[in-house]
């Protein structure tokens, strides 16, 4: 097209920029519609339209309904031509700056996602998108792309309208709500539903039209004497009125199994009060006492969350009422509490229960809404908002195209794992693209990885220093342990034959006491794989037993002990000292008292699980000791903090009383601290009764966490229990 068609067909679009930014920056908008018309030329849209339509429509957008600054119109313009490679990245760096072009590649990284329509992967899916968007531009960007593209859904074939609406519905709507951007996630919503259920939402808009005005007469007749006796009250206020979408509308029919007249909630009132913060409980009340005054609550549909917020934050009294033959539903809040429930803790993509990604990218993306909603120069956000996230990952994909989400610096062999502990153990390698690489190869966002095994191969114990994730680690450490347990029983099998084809009487235990102390090890299981690996010549084996049985040069038998069982052991003449690596040992919390770092420990060398760690007041503890003194190695945690974390176990007795659970739960996350399970059950005597396990780095942590448990009102006991 030449300038004039360009003017011709693109008027609007210039004259919106012409509102917006200075003489300069229209100049160089006008700059990038020629570029792109350029390297666009006779490219088409499905309806025979130039493809620079959607590039300009985009950019529209951006500036006209989301605001961003020139250098984010400049991108929408260019990033369709740059994608398919026919404008190069330079130019536009040398004639635009490096801003467009860091948002050209970030929309490219997204353009070049191939999603598939499973539920299951949806939040991997959404978070890669946002852990492409280094910018926050990007995803900005990419909404209102994606927006244009819905506008347009009708000129595309079936199947691409179909994939894209699926998209459109779980992915970029959700990341649109979270943004607080409503407008856009609604758009997308209402497009997207329209085109994956024609029936039911071709129903639902007809019965909504159909009862448009009689809505509107009645909120105003509903509200009339509300509003009356309000004024007279003195009652300083602002009501909002709300038709749910079609789609939120067909979700609560589908959810609930309910027709379309048995959905409460078409439209809801909401009365907003204006009043200060030690104003506000009263105020709120005030006003449900007037509409109780005038219209009959349904009981069952009364919520109170100002007496006991949610434990979200959000603060509203909601109450449905019979009013002219028709339930209608009344929120009475705020101006503060709408604040919250519309941008804070509570904003409503929260409290609504849409399902998020991880941390990280759920704050990442709630600062950056925030920013949208309180800046008024959108050029400027990336300047404002800090786009490195607290902790990354890495999303990779299948040759199936299944995306799996890894944290950063994962590994070939962390992948593997990830899909099945078999593949894990036998991995041998894999190759990323055309590249064969080994098993230590970090993992990069959009690799398409594919597994190599082989039936020979087994996890070793170095692999441990390869991976990083969880779910590797223990299965490698699981396999690991079988293995050593076949060789332990190979090993006591063999011993135990040979003792009795020698005529040996003596019990087994007894035998390898002996024989650890002779060769000086620390465990049955590091003397049964030296006899496996022929390390050991069982005819010394012989002849130091025998020379036991015969009185010489035997330990001596356990002597009972009177010492009290919170006294350190003395037997051992090393220190174990946990969090070391003590000479290759490998210990592990006894499961009858789960000591955790900061508790007063020992270990107690056992024959088949190697050296268990327990506390001194351990219920075990003082048998032990006493039956197995030589056994009993003094034990030290490592340091002054710990590193690690730890579950602890806290009893809990308190009343069975309203909000007792809520302010359990605040109380602990008050302290920072993760809640790993929580059970209480009422007991006959009006008291809940049950347990809490908490994420802890030490003791001390724990006995702070059992403290603010006990002052809590209500509690009657709160202790520490062995798990």
């Amino acid at each position: 097209m030449t300038k004039t068609e360009l003017q011709e067909r693109y008027g609007a679009f210039f004259d919106l920029c012409c509102g917006q930014y200075s003489e300069h920056s229209c100049t160089l908008i006008h700059q990038a519609v020629e570029m792109a018309n350029r390297a666009l030329e006779g490219l088409t849209r499905y309806d025979g339209s130039p493809l620079l339509d959607h590039s300009v429509a985009t950019a529209a957008i951006v500036v006209g309904e989301v605001g961003l600054g020139r250098n984010s119109a400049v991108a929408a313009i260019l990033h369709d031509a740059a994608r398919m490679g026919l404008i190069g990245l330079a130019e536009v760096n040398r004639l635009f700056g490096e801003a467009p072009v860091g948002i050209i590649l970030g929309m490219n990284d997204i353009s070049s996602i191939r999603t598939k329509a499973d539920k299951e992967q949806i939040d991997n899916f959404r978070d890669l998108i946002i852990s492409y968007s280094t910018d926050p531009r990007v995803i900005l960007l990419k909404l209102a792309d994606r927006l244009e593209v819905m506008r347009k859904i009708d000129i595309f074939p079936a199947d691409k309208q179909l994939r894209k609406s699926w998209e459109s519905m779980n992915l970029y709507a959700q990341i649109a709500h979270k943004l607080g951007l409503y407008n856009i996630k609604s758009e997308l919503e209402e497009i997207a539903f329209a085109h994956i259920e024609p029936k039911a939402y071709a129903e639902i808009t007809k019965r909504l039209e159909e009862g448009a005005d009689r809505r509107a007469e009645l909120i105003a007749n509903v509200l009339a004497p509300i509003e009356q006796k309000m004024r007279e009250n003195g009652i300083r206020y602002h009501v909002k009125s709300r038709t749910k979408s079609v789609y939120s509308i067909w979700r609560k029919m589908e959810r609930q199994k309910v027709s379309f007249d048995e959905v409460f909630d078409i439209f809801a009132i909401r009365i907003i009060i204006d009043c200060p913060p030690a104003q506000e409980k009263m105020l709120c009340w005030n006003v449900f006492s007037i509409v109780t005054d005038f219209y009959t609550p349904n009981p069952e549909r009364m919520r109170d969350w100002i007496s006991i917020p949610k434990s979200n934050g959000y603060e509203s009294l909601h109450a449905t009422v019979s009013a002219f033959g028709e339930w209608v539903e009344i929120q009475i809040r705020t101006e503060r509490m709408d604040e919250v429930a519309e941008r804070g803790i509570a904003a409503h993509w929260r409290y609504k229960g849409v399902g998020g990604g991880t941390i990280s990218h759920e704050q990442w993306l709630a600062r950056l809404r925030e920013i949208i909603e309180e800046s008024s120069d959108k050029s400027g956000i990336a300047k404002k908002l800090d786009t490195s996230l607290t902790s990354r990952e890495v999303f990779v994909f299948t040759p199936k195209g299944d995306l799996r989400k890894l944290p950063e610096g994962a590994t070939v062999l962390d992948f593997a794992f990830d899909i099945h502990s078999g593949v894990g153990s036998q991995c041998v390698g894999a190759k990323i693209g055309d590249r064969n690489v080994p098993i230590k190869e970090k993992l990069h966002n959009g690799d398409i990885v594919t597994i190599l095994t082989s039936k020979s191969q087994k996890p070793k114990s170095d692999w441990l220093s390869i991976v990083v994730t969880n779910k590797a680690k223990s299965r490698i450490k699981a396999y690991l342990r079988e293995e050593e347990a076949k060789l332990a029983n190979l090993g006591r099998e063999e011993l135990e034959r040979k003792l009795k084809n020698w005529k040996m009487t003596i019990a087994i235990d007894d035998a390898v006491n002996v024989l650890c102390k002779h060769y000086k090890l620390r465990t049955g299981l590091e003397l049964y794989g030296r006899i496996v690996d022929e390390k050991v010549d069982m005819m010394q084996v012989k002849e130091v037993i025998g020379r036991h049985l015969e009185g010489g040069d035997a330990p001596q038998p356990p002597k009972p002990r009177n010492e009290p069982v919170g006294t350190k052991p003395q037997e051992s003449e090393e220190e174990l000292v946990l969090g070391d690596d003590v000479h290759g040992l490998k210990y592990k919390a006894a499961r009858c008292c789960n000591p955790i770092f900061g508790d007063e420990v020992f270990g107690f060398t056992t024959i088949r699980e190697g050296i268990t760690i327990h506390r001194h007041d351990c219920p075990n503890a003082k048998r032990l000791k006493e039956m197995y003194p030589y056994r009993v190695i003094a034990a030290r945690w490592k340091g002054e903090t710990s590193k690690g974390s730890f579950i602890a176990t806290i009893r809990i007795v308190a009343d069975d009383s309203t909000g007792m659970l809520n302010r359990l739960t605040d109380t602990i996350g008050g302290l920072h601290i993760n809640i790993r399970s929580l059970s209480l059950a009422p007991a006959r005597d009006n008291t809940l009764s049950g347990s809490v396990n908490v994420e802890v780095p030490s003791s001390s942590v724990a006995d702070m966490v059992t403290y603010a448990i006990q002052k809590l009102d209500g509690v009657r006991k709160a202790y520490r229990v062995n798990k």
